[in-house]
């Protein structure tokens, strides 16, 4: 990225890898990792769209894509290599770029985290924490991950045809 993280970036940064840390370690500590409830992971992970608070299904989504919109329009201003093609062909620039990414989406990755806690306190009456964060990055980072190169194309040619 372009322009210097602030405190506040980073710190969310943190606090979202922190909490996916603890969620990862709770869950493997609590269910264990076992064929069962790694198909149970599956199943609840494909029925969560069509049940209760699917809003955040296009919320989480949404806002990973404005961040990588923000992102994708620094980096075509700065005539970068596209974000996820660079982590592809340029191995050394993975960790980096990562960090990038965490910085953009680290309010939307603690919010789906929130979000899916309650999900499955309200639905499921249990909590699921690894799946808490398997959701999280489907819905928050994934989005980032895949737009973010497309939207500095589309900025470079948006800027090129003025």
């Amino acid at each position: 990225m372009s322009r210097e993280a602030s405190k506040a970036q980073v710190l969310v940064a943190r606090v979202a890898v922190g909490l996916m840390i603890a969620f990862v370690v709770a869950g493997v500590a609590w269910h264990g990792v076992s064929v069962e409830n790694v198909r149970r992971m599956i199943h609840n992970v494909l029925e969560r769209p069509f049940g209760p608070m699917t809003f955040r299904f296009v919320l989480q989504p949404v806002m990973a894509a404005i961040a990588a919109w923000r992102d994708g329009r620094q980096d075509a201003g700065s005539a970068r290599v596209p974000y996820l093609w660079a982590m592809l062909t340029r191995p050394g620039t993975i960790g980096g770029r990562l960090h990038e990414g965490l910085l953009s989406t680290g309010r939307v990755i603690i919010l789906g985290l929130v979000m899916d806690t309650i999900y499955q306190v309200l639905v499921f009456d249990t909590f699921h924490p690894a799946e808490a964060v398997l959701i999280s990055l489907l819905l928050a980072f994934v989005p980032y991950l895949l737009l973010r190169g497309p939207f500095a194309r589309l900025a470079r040619w948006r800027a090129g045809a003025r």
